[in-house]
């Protein structure tokens, strides 16, 4: 991957981090996070590019998704969970 292409990737993995990591369920904050970092060590053993521009747009639809989800949860909160106290 080009040096572009590896900088871009890390800012978008931290974006993603950070997004997921404003999900007020516990649950759903913990499932984001794993689902990240299992899909950038994924992503890392990718050798054609194609496939590389591939997993990059699909990590950003999902950053859109988690900020979309982010706001939802926002706006329907559920009690806190006991593990959360």
């Amino acid at each position: 991957m080009a040096a572009g292409g590896r900088r871009e990737a890390l800012a978008l993995y931290k974006a993603l981090l950070r997004e997921s990591g404003k999900f007020t369920s516990y649950n759903y904050r913990e499932y984001a996070l794993r689902r990240v970092r299992d899909g950038f060590r994924k992503a890392k053993s990718l050798t054609t590019e194609a496939d590389q521009k591939r997993e990059l747009e699909m990590a950003k639809e999902s950053l859109q998704v988690i900020k979309r989800q982010v706001v939802l949860g926002n706006l329907y909160r559920s009690p806190t969970l006991v593990i959360e106290k």
